[in-house]
């Protein structure tokens, strides 16, 4: 994004224009792979912050759907900072579990759960499910508003087939990442360096379609 500089008198000189956009996430491990993947497909004319860096507290996720909450989350950012907001909503969905842990699974063991915690409860969920069984997909929607009463916010979603393991492997990633095995490598998330993992993963195909979005609406 350019604009003339206003007092130049021939009304030539650029001067560049920065747009700031919320990322209303207090996940650290989102935080990361967001403007990992984001700084590859955005100009230096956009700059992602952190809610955190804004004192924006996080809002309780109170939506039955991943869409319901990432709305909710980037509408509370956007209404906080007067600035235009990014959420991201996303967990994990088991095949054997109808669906569980979904919207819960950053609190699956608990509200103060780690993701220790959690990966440890769903294995003892799964503990008498066989191999054939263990199917699972990671889900991931976005939610852009160019302000918090925007009547047609910007939505994508991403999906990453996989199933679940019997035990931890892997020393990357974050929360379930070290035992959901990668449907195409057979390798867990956590096992992937981080340019695979965002090549493969949710978060990266819904940026990609956010991406598209974004520019098609020249934000």
């Amino acid at each position: 994004m350019r604009c003339w500089q206003s007092g130049d008198p021939d009304n030539r000189s650029l001067v560049s224009a920065t747009k700031t956009i919320v990322f209303a996430s207090g996940n650290p491990g989102k935080a990361r792979e967001i403007k990992a993947m984001l700084g590859a497909m955005l100009d230096d004319t956009v700059e992602l912050v952190l809610q955190a860096d804004l004192n924006v507290e996080p809002i309780e996720e109170t939506g039955t759907t991943f869409r319901d909450n990432a709305l909710l989350k980037a509408r509370h950012a956007a209404r906080t900072t007067r600035l235009p907001a990014l959420a991201d909503d996303s967990g994990l969905a088991v095949d054997a579990l109808n669906g569980a842990p979904g919207v819960f699974s950053a609190r699956y063991a608990g509200v103060d759960a780690s993701d220790a915690d959690n990966v440890n409860k769903l294995l003892h969920e799964l503990a008498n499910v066989p191999a054939d069984q263990r199917g699972a997909k990671f889900c991931c929607v976005l939610a852009y508003v160019r302000h918090a009463d925007d009547p047609e916010p910007l939505i994508a979603e991403g999906y990453w087939e996989g199933s679940i393991a019997f035990e931890f492997a892997g020393r990357e990633g974050f929360g379930y990442d070290p035992v959901f095995v990668d449907a195409a490598s057979k390798l867990t998330a956590a096992q992937l360096d981080a340019a695979t993992k965002n090549a493969r993963s949710h978060r990266g195909k819904a940026l990609q379609e956010l991406r598209k979005q974004l520019a098609r609406h020249e934000i």
